[in-house]
């Protein structure tokens, strides 16, 4: 007899909230509300009189690519993982009241995937090619005072492919709209930069760019004022200065900060930095800039020093698309994305190959992130048909200038990459381009170095000698192995692994453990993406072979070669990187997936084997299977049922790794860590999964704000009677949500299940699933309430 099964289950969602208030307009102005948008070109969308009464309305992050279907049609292709593009057009009214006519109005873009054409009122104000660029337009001459005012906006990635990986397409980041006076601090006008540090004291010097459209000079004062975490004021300091109308107008403060608590990724303290300028007792504007005290030092000899001390960089690269949310860059996805990477032990992140959002910036100076801030994958050779390559000679300088600029206060930004695997990087205009380059970061920042990554697999290697010169840092991409002959060649070239295979885990910890000319690795991935599809992939016999450059690879749309998959579930090969870069107690038991004989499992080139936290092996009883451990501790033992099947070391000489080859059979795994007197530390235990009995949900928040932007991740496992997840499960989840809140992204990590990411139901893989849901801007209490339904001979069982 047949029954379906159903288990139900919901989790509760609970609001603070405050009233709404009338649109304010200054600096802090989120204008992220109540956008109409259309999917398509449509003739007149810029006009004030256009009729958008049938748009979509939606608010800020947006990104339409992630909203459609993976389909093989779809012109981005293998390295946009399969995602639609196109046109798309964005409106948004708004009221200026008359009183900030003498003033200045500012729109402020984090990012547009691209090609962003902004009008105002009708009027093109221009078109801002690159994706991933801040910008921002003045809006002041083309305002309607008193009156309604309309902001349009022509998103156009339809001509693919624009890049290697997953764009998304759309505003999404974050919109400001800035409100200031005409005599203000400029965008990103403040620059703060530490030296002299010592225990007692650092000298904190405090650049400020003033903006001014006066046609007369003017007397005026600049107050600084410096508050530690606390909100308590450490320092204060006036300036008076006279504002030249044809004067660059850069004031410039030192202080003397006593006892500074110094910011590393241990203790990631930060001041506040309060910039106010006033015309007598009347403050014309404030600029509140984070930063952090901390000294950096590079060397062949010494390596990397942050506040004097040694660190070596356990480093991850990442992508900017938050999975199931595609680029939408809420900032909950973003300080979500450093916790992942921080709780999985890095200490360091590459946001390969573009500037990140802020507010991912933001995470990383709070919680203790290193940072490699990337501009380009490309400089004037394309790599895809409509990539950055168009745009280079024109906007290559003003867009790394924006990078630094922007991001030059960040403490965890230890170095500026100028690019990636260039194309050109043999030839000997490579080298002036570097050059160009890393003279446009230390017009704005001498303070770090300028690195960027650089390959070959062939034996064509020290040609590149002269174009690493011109960094300071040289990156390495996959060639670490190279790095002992060079430090012979070149002693004083500093060297860095900017991507490493994932396998190559233990090898590459060596060499930077070893030497200290190599200051760390950089794994490809830290995180799972989206695009580039198929790279870390694994096959059978019989499936599509190759690398995903060699053909496309559909259903794959992403890549699988991260430590972290989509959901935020960490595979075992973060376990053990974890182990290798950081000294403290780790034991972690995985069992490597069978070969389905008479088939082979056959891996690429990022890929590791096939490794999963279960001993649930149907089918495969009495064979062998292998059994990992990794430990951070002298020995292991492993028991099965209870009886011991053997005890192994796991020090260094065994690279911290032990493989037991265990008989299969229902029951339960048991790895045992030993400490140095053989006494039993800590265990960790396998158990095969009896018949799916419940729904275990588990909210990171339950408390989120009515803001319309906040976020819960909730995790979703399907467990038998005793919690043991049923990684055999893969049926269907079907979803229901009431209450002010939306479900906007819906994941299982398995990068060939083509479902949409964004709806009202989805598969489990391997027993799991993730749900996000986001607040509105009513309070309330949000229910989502979760269906399985597997056709089986089994129980309907109450959920809780």
């Amino acid at each position: 007899m047949r029954r379906v099964v159903t288990l139900i289950t919901y989790c509760v969602l609970f609001f603070s909230f405050s009233f709404a208030q009338e649109l304010k307009l200054d600096r802090n102005n989120l204008f992220n509300g109540d956008w109409k948008f259309y999917l398509g070109d449509t003739s007149g969308a810029s006009l004030i009189n256009f009729n958008d009464e049938n748009w979509r309305s939606l608010d800020l992050p947006h990104d339409w690519s992630i909203e459609g279907a993976v389909n093989l049609n779809n012109t981005s292709g293998n390295d946009g993982g399969y995602f639609p593009t196109g046109v798309g057009w964005y409106r948004k009214s708004f009221y200026i009241p008359s009183s900030q006519k003498e003033n200045k109005t500012v729109i402020y873009f984090e990012g547009v995937y691209m090609n962003a054409e902004v009008f105002i009122n009708g009027k093109s104000l221009g078109i801002y090619p690159y994706g991933y660029t801040s910008f921002s337009y003045d809006l002041s001459s083309h305002l309607n005072y008193g009156k309604n005012n309309l902001i349009s906006v022509k998103v156009d990635n339809s001509k693919q492919k624009s890049s290697r990986w997953y764009t998304g397409s759309g505003i999404y980041r974050n919109v400001w709209l800035i409100a200031k006076k005409n005599i203000s601090v400029a965008e990103w006008g403040v620059g703060i930069v530490s030296d002299k540090i010592t225990e007692k004291n650092a000298a904190i010097h405090i650049d400020t760019k003033i903006d001014h459209s006066n046609n007369s000079p003017k007397d005026l004062t600049l107050r600084t004022v410096v508050f530690n975490e606390k909100g308590k004021e450490i320092l204060r300091n006036s300036k008076k200065f006279r504002i030249e109308p044809a004067d660059s107008n850069i004031i410039k403060q030192t202080f003397n900060l006593q006892n500074p608590k110094l910011w590393s990724p241990d203790m990631p303290n930060l001041y506040t930095a309060q910039v106010m300028i006033l015309d007598g007792n009347k403050v014309l504007d404030q600029v509140d800039t984070k930063f952090g005290v901390r000294s950096i030092h590079f060397s062949s000899e010494k390596g990397f020093l942050l506040n004097g001390n040694q660190i070596k960089l356990n480093g991850g690269n990442v992508h900017h698309d938050n999975g199931s949310l595609g680029s939408a860059a809420y900032d909950r996805a973003e300080v979500r994305k450093v916790e992942l990477l921080k709780s999985a032990g890095f200490n360091a992140v590459r946001t390969s190959h573009n500037p990140p959002s802020t507010r991912f910036l933001q995470a990383c100076d709070s919680i203790g992130l290193l940072v490699i801030d990337e501009s380009f994958d490309g400089w004037r050779t394309k790599k895809t048909e409509y990539d950055y390559a168009l745009y280079f000679d024109q906007w290559a300088k003003k867009d790394v200038q924006a990078m630094v600029k922007r991001d030059r206060n960040h403490p965890s930004i230890i170095m500026w990459s100028i690019g990636n695997e260039i194309i050109e990087r043999k030839d000997p205009e490579a080298v002036k381009t570097a050059k160009m380059l890393r003279d446009a970061v230390r017009e704005i920042d001498q303070t770090r170095p300028v690195v960027s990554a650089m390959t070959t697999w062939d034996n064509d290697w020290d040609i590149f000698d002269p174009l690493m010169a011109e960094h300071d840092v040289a990156g390495y991409n996959y060639q670490l192995h190279r790095a002992p002959d060079d430090h012979k060649r070149v002693p004083s070239r500093v060297i860095l692994q900017t991507e490493s295979y994932p396998r190559d885990a233990y090898e590459n910890w060596k060499l930077v453990k070893e030497n200290n000319f190599i200051i760390g690795d950089f794994v490809w991935t830290a995180i799972d993406y989206l695009g580039e599809s198929g790279i870390g992939r694994w096959f059978y016999t019989g499936e599509v072979t190759g690398e995903h450059y060699d053909r496309n690879l559909f259903p794959w749309h992403g890549a699988y070669c991260g430590d972290i998959d989509l959901t935020g579930w960490r595979k075992p090969i973060s376990y053990y990187r974890d182990l290798l870069y950081n000294q403290k107690p780790t034991l972690h038991l995985a069992v490597r997936e069978p070969e389905p004989a008479p088939k082979h499992i056959h891996e690429t080139l990022w890929s590791v084997w096939p490794t999963w936290e279960s001993w649930t092996w149907k089918g495969y009883e009495g064979e062998k299977l292998q059994v990992e451990i990794y430990s951070s501790y002298p020995k292991v033992r492993l028991y099965q049922d209870g009886i011991l099947l053997g005890e192994k070391k796991t020090e260094e000489a065994e690279k911290f790794k032990a493989i037991f080859e265990v008989s299969y059979k229902k029951g339960e795994l048991k790895a045992v860590a030993l400490n140095k007197d053989n006494h039993e530390v800590d265990e960790r235990i396998l158990k095969t999964a009896g018949a799916p009995s419940e729904i275990r949900m588990r909210a990171d928040r339950v408390n989120l704000t009515a803001n319309g932007q906040d976020l819960s991740y909730i995790s979703i496992e399907i467990v038998d009677e005793h919690g043991t997840v049923c990684d055999e499960a893969a049926g269907l989840l079907n979803f229901n949500i009431e209450g002010p809140g939306e479900l906007i992204g819906i994941d299982n990590g398995n990068l060939k299940d083509t479902d949409r990411y964004q709806g009202l139901s989805r598969k489990v893989w391997k027993g799991r699933a993730l749900a996000i849901v986001k607040g509105s801007h009513t309070p309330g209490d949000i229910k989502l309430s979760v269906k399985y339904l597997e056709l089986s001979n089994k129980q309907v069982i109450k959920t809780r």
